[in-house]
């Protein structure tokens, strides 16, 4: 990537807007969403433009943190995909202040929302993603790359919304694809930092949820959860790791495949089935035809397997294709020419993207000095365990980073919240028991407790004390 566009870029970083309340822009004050409980913290959405000539514009969602906001970090999250939304996933379905009720029509209160211990920042990325959009349809043809460069743009435009903020510790957080996301935005943020002369991101820390992060590794470790989980026979087990070759594995589909590794994996997919939920093996999953007939009589009807509703996507789906929810969040500005979803259908990304090995951008942010934690629900079987864990390991042993705390389990609320271990006091790798791909939406209660350590700069507690979340 050249650097013809820093000076540009650089320029921005002075641009001060002020306005609103604390310098809070007053047009992107949300004021209160449809069928939202009563809270007293505030919320603002509104958009972002990342390209005035393209007509480029990134939709966001901030939240306040719920109590002393003025003095706590800001953290941003992304979701992966790539192209899935940060405001429907991240928001609305597992770390912000609300969810969808089962009406679809309203929501609940998160008790759990990470919202408690730090404000939050759900930016919909790229452009074609959800609300976000350009009026250049050439732009929906996109990658890592173009995606970095309009988020370091949108965090520096988005700063001087919130002036405030500028100075205050920033964590970069997300899941899955973020993995990609959250690294190589880091990494331009770095390189904004070294070629400015005033204003830089204060990055306190890097934390990434069931990551993708070289293929290699964690296209393997998919076949050998099915394998260890009981969801495919020995034999097909075994032909999967003795005749498949990932080391060339390329995203979306492997080179170089035996005849009988195809096979193989063909009938490991088939034995799985279309009845489990790959994102959490343990999770029921919900019957979409079932729901819609239930939002459309107006009846709420819980869903729940082992304490989480398996539908909330539905509900999220109705909910914010809704014309007042829209309004009142100050989205679809242009009126889209199609509804809201979770995951992008405009979008072309660049699939040869996914084969980019990330271990060499978390070695630079590491070398920065900015704690980096990896974590991961342990039932996840799209980006497992199994292959992040590995990962870490090995980026430890690039780093010559010792073992500072020995793999063992962490404990919340008198129970094991899961398994963890730290390299080199800057390294942390951790599970999270019984949590899915997306960790706070299964696991909520664990999920905040690891998130309002990593924030504080806490270690998870490896005995059995109760300790404040």
């Amino acid at each position: 990537m050249g650097h013809h566009w820093w000076s540009w870029v650089v320029g921005l970083g002075f641009l001060v807007v002020f306005g609103g309340v604390n310098g809070y822009p007053e047009e992107d004050a949300v004021a209160q969403l449809p069928g939202q409980p009563k809270v007293n913290f505030r919320q603002y959405a509104g958009y972002v433009d990342v390209d005035n000539k393209a007509g480029r514009s990134l939709f966001y969602y901030f939240v306040e943190a719920e109590q002393n906001a003025s003095n706590l970090p800001l953290t941003l999250w992304l979701n992966g995909g790539p192209g899935c939304s940060s405001v429907g996933g991240g928001a609305f379905t597992e770390l912000g202040p609300f969810f969808p009720r089962g009406d679809g029509r309203g929501l609940r209160r998160n008790s759990k929302s990470w919202n408690k211990a730090s404000n939050l920042l759900f930016v919909e990325s790229p452009a074609g993603v959800g609300w976000s959009y350009s009026n250049t349809t050439s732009d929906y043809t996109c990658g890592d790359e173009s995606t970095a460069r309009d988020m370091l743009n949108f965090m520096l435009q988005w700063y001087d919304k919130f002036p405030e903020f500028k100075s205050r510790p920033l964590f970069l957080t997300g899941e899955s694809y973020a993995g990609h996301y959250i690294p190589q935005l880091a990494n331009v943020l770095l390189d904004y930092n070294e070629h400015s002369n005033g204003f830089k991101f204060s990055i306190k820390g890097v934390g990434i949820g069931n990551p993708l992060l070289r293929l290699d590794r964690d296209v393997p470790a998919t076949y050998e959860f099915f394998w260890s989980h009981g969801m495919i026979s020995d034999e097909v087990g075994l032909t999967i790791m003795n005749e498949c070759k990932f080391d060339d594995y390329v995203f979306p589909s492997p080179h170089n495949v035996t005849k009988s590794c195809n096979e193989a994996l063909a009938e490991a997919n088939r034995i799985v089935g279309d009845y489990i939920n790959v994102y959490d093996v343990i999770l029921d999953v919900c019957y979409p035809s079932l729901v819609e007939q239930e939002l459309r009589l107006r009846k709420v009807v819980t869903k729940n397997s082992v304490g989480v509703d398996v539908c909330m996507t539905e509900e999220r789906h109705l909910y914010f294709n809704l014309p007042e929810v829209q309004k009142a969040l100050h989205a679809n500005r242009t009126n889209l020419p199609y509804g809201w979803s979770m995951c992008s259908d405009v979008l072309n990304y660049n699939e040869a993207d996914g084969d980019t090995d990330i271990l060499p951008l978390l070695k630079r942010i590491i070398q920065q000095q900015i704690p980096l934690w990896i974590f991961s629900g342990d039932q996840d079987s799209v980006v497992p365990m199994l292959g992040s864990r590995t990962l870490v390991r090995e980026l430890a042993k690039d780093l010559n980073f010792d073992i500072t705390v020995p793999y063992g389990a962490w404990f919340h609320r008198g129970q094991v919240g899961g398994w963890q271990t730290e390299y080199g006091n800057l390294l942390t790798y951790a599970t999270v028991r019984g949590a899915s791909h997306m960790v706070p939406y299964a696991q909520p209660s664990r999920a905040l407790h690891l998130f309002s350590s990593f924030v504080h700069g806490r270690r998870l507690p490896n005995n059995t004390h109760p300790s404040i979340e």
